[in-house]
């Protein structure tokens, strides 16, 4: 190669400059995975490369299996930009930052109907929530015992078998009992009777989901409270309810504002909510609440000075990024009641739509329509066996789609379905051709004169 003069710089930086993207010397060989290089290289080579790679990713607003936002507005793209560099645990040294998360905590609170002023923190995402949410619930449970003189050595805690996985992980992590309620064909919530039919004097807490992950249905929260009530009075015991809200909190109160399942309900000690989901963040973002100071024990709180100032801290995680915080005020600042309350509306017309378009095609069997939140699950009828879901989802990312195949929780397993999430930056468009896509499917596998059906998949994980 000729070397190249350009003032200032070097021949051979000014030939890497000037030489070709894809024919200089760095992208004609295969730069090492697993070892660190032995040199440096040029940063937009860098960039192009791990650009190049990315490009075999799936396409995020495709991905109809996601529950997180995959669209931003531009400014709130900037603003979290601009905050990539703060520390959230910082909050001597970025007072404003943390001055935002408080406000967001209030923000949810209010919209959440609690008593008092917002008692929370941020997490990332409802797992870390869920994890302080059980530590709490574990740890009130366990001064409750102590001052009566009783053991403490074999807490549990009632859920269904539909819940996150995260709650597997705190029962485990924090030995507590899981007692899971099965779902069975045709029920895929908890239902009262089965809550209480498991409680006893060891139980923590109950758990019930506004927004489930496999069909997106809420649970009958107000009948469960109003059976955990009349079981507290007459037994004595003081079992209270965490409501896991990550996909149902900021969809609930725009759309459904009359339901009631929240801090209006009084054994209601805590929930937690996704700001990555309907909060319309992207990832990763949660948010924890709690009832009252009395239900969030004293020592779990930990305080410490040396990053400045007496700063008071709940969470499992220490540093992060404060730019999602910042996310989540902006949505909270532009968009006000009314604009959540336009998407929300916007997306379950989508879903519903969409939907109903499905279960036209004739195969399909709709378990949820997307009226709850914009989510919805649908199943091939009994009677379709020379193919299955699996089938489907595979032939759907032929054409870029990611839907999710997925068998049901223990006792409901023989149903396999496929699940639907719609999310901002979904318009009513691509609906329209997501829907022509599996008409598609399905007349290709109606023209197959012989099809051997694909094997389940491993066990649905979200």
């Amino acid at each position: 190669m000729v070397a190249r003069k350009i003032e200032g710089i070097s021949p051979e930086e000014a030939d890497a400059l000037i030489a070709p993207a894809y024919a200089r010397r760095g992208m004609q060989v295969e730069v090492p995975k697993y070892r660190l290089p032995e040199h440096e290289m040029l940063p937009q080579l860098a960039y192009d490369i791990i650009h190049d790679e990315l490009m075999l990713d799936g396409h995020a607003r495709l991905n109809m299996a996601t529950f997180v936002t995959t669209w931003m507005e531009p400014q709130a793209e900037r603003l979290m930009t601009e905050a990539f560099d703060k520390n959230l645990i910082d909050k001597d040294e970025y007072p404003r930052t943390a001055a935002i998360e408080e406000r967001c905590v209030n923000i949810v609170s209010d919209l959440f109907n609690a008593p008092d002023q917002g008692i929370g923190a941020s997490a990332i995402g409802s797992s870390e929530a869920v994890m302080l949410a059980g530590m709490a619930l574990k740890w009130r449970w366990r001064d409750r015992r102590r001052a009566q003189g009783k053991p403490t050595d074999r807490p549990n805690l009632v859920l269904g078998a539909n819940v996150q996985v995260v709650w597997e992980k705190f029962c485990r992590y924090w030995e507590v009992e899981p007692r899971y309620i099965p779902m069975e064909k045709g029920r895929y919530v908890i239902r009262p009777d089965e809550v209480i039919a498991r409680t006893d004097e060891n139980t923590i807490g109950i758990v019930a989901i506004l927004g489930t992950t496999f069909t997106g249905e809420y649970e009958p929260i107000e009948e469960i409270h109003a059976a955990l009530a009349a079981q507290n009075a007459s037994s004595g015991l003081e079992i209270p309810m965490h409501v896991d809200a990550a996909s149902g909190g900021f969809v609930a109160p725009f759309l459904q504002p009359e339901l009631t399942w929240d801090f209006r309900l009084p054994l209601v000690k805590s929930i937690n909510v996704s700001g990555h989901k309907y909060g319309l963040v992207y990832p990763g973002i949660g948010w924890i609440l709690w009832r009252s100071h009395a239900d969030l024990p004293d020592d779990l709180v930990f305080r410490v000075n040396y990053l400045g100032g007496d700063m008071p801290t709940f969470t499992l995680n220490f540093s992060r990024p404060g730019n999602q915080v910042i996310g989540q005020y902006y949505n909270f600042l532009r968009l006000g009641r009314a604009g959540y309350t336009q998407i929300m509306e916007a997306l379950r017309e989508t879903a519903m739509t969409l939907a109903r378009g499905i279960a036209e095609i004739g195969p399909f069997e709709l378990l949820s329509d997307g009226s709850a939140i914009p989510v919805f699950a649908f199943k091939l009828k009994d009677e379709i066996s020379r193919y299955n879901v699996f089938d489907v989802s595979r032939k759907l990312r032929e054409s870029g789609w990611q839907v999710p195949a997925y068998t049901m929780p223990e006792h409901a397993e023989a149903v396999a379905v496929l699940r639907i999430v719609i999310r901002e930056g979904f318009s009513a468009d691509l609906a329209a051709m997501l829907l022509e896509d599996i008409r598609k499917a399905v007349a290709y596998f109606d023209s197959l004169s012989h099809h051997e059906p694909m094997a389940p998949a491993p066990g649905f994980a979200h």
